[in-house]
């Protein structure tokens, strides 16, 4: 059955949540086994374009790999992504938010061990939308809370958010590097550049830069894999790739960085020396 025409379908809730995820890493996983339920949900993330007027079907997988059968809740959220790149989610309808024209299939599964369950939702742009990004969360919740361990004998529950971007019209980012600083991320200094988006939708940096530092040691190094969202300047740390088998070098500042960062089909010129 189309999920359109299904009736069990249910509108974005405007329920309040009485706790929110706060790690990017924590909520937006591949797996989840803590806190109460173990679960594996793909895709993490939704990157999808929509057409005002017509809805635009998804499915996202569950699977449960706990050894009883699990119990879930879904339902939508906005979010927020602060400056020290940590996830604050509310459902409380922010200002502007499209979740009124988002329709899931249900508010509680049951998955048996094992099992997979391909939950379907929808969007659907209102016609006359004008181009703009859509961006909310679906969040997967366990209702079979665990015992938590220590000495306090509290029960504790989990969730996912898996973030969806929904891109509307011919809504697009226009990254533009802003300034470039050190900074320490956990614990080391690191080079950060300053990327500011002024376009109407989110954008990624990727790519590969070459950095030499104080030492003359040279690095292949690439941008964290952060989202710059519309009308934000974000802080992007530029790192060594990580090669298997091999210890993340030590780098040595001053370190100068030169090459191009990508972003889509466009490319962000950087030369430019780090110094703490």
């Amino acid at each position: 059955m189309p999920i359109a025409s299904s009736k069990s379908l249910i509108r974005a809730s405007r329920a309040r949540l009485g706790w929110a995820c706060t790690s990017v890493l924590a909520c937006l996983p591949v797996v989840s086994q803590a806190q109460g339920f173990a679960a594996y949900i793909t895709p993490p993330r939704f990157e999808v374009r929509a057409t005002p007027g017509e809805p635009l079907r998804q499915v996202l997988e569950i699977q449960h790999v706990g050894q009883q059968a699990g119990r879930f809740r879904i339902y939508t959220s906005d979010w927020t992504l602060n400056p020290d790149n940590s996830v604050t989610f509310s459902t409380d309808l922010a200002a502007d938010s499209c979740r009124p024209w988002v329709a899931i299939e249900k508010r509680e599964l049951v998955i048996e061990p094992g099992a997979r369950y391909r939950y379907r939702f929808e969007i659907t742009p209102p016609p006359g939308t004008t181009a703009r990004e859509c961006r909310f969360a679906l969040m997967i919740e366990g209702l079979d809370a665990a015992r938590a361990q220590g000495s306090l004998d509290l029960p504790v529950g989990g969730r996912i958010g898996v973030v969806v971007y929904a891109v509307v019209g011919d809504a697009a980012p226009l990254l533009e590097i802003a300034a470039t600083r050190v900074a320490m991320v956990d614990g080391k200094p690191t080079a950060v550049v300053e990327v500011r988006n002024r376009g109407n939708a989110h954008g990624r940096l990727e790519g590969f830069v070459n950095g030499t530092d104080a030492s003359g040691a040279r690095f292949e190094m690439a941008p964290a894999d952060l989202p710059i969202l519309s009308g934000e300047t974000r802080g992007v740390a530029i790192t060594p790739v990580a090669v298997e088998g091999k210890p993340t070098p030590e780098i040595r500042f001053p370190l100068t960085i030169k090459g191009n960062l990508e972003w889509g089909k466009n490319r962000l010129p950087l030369d430019a020396s780090f110094s703490p």
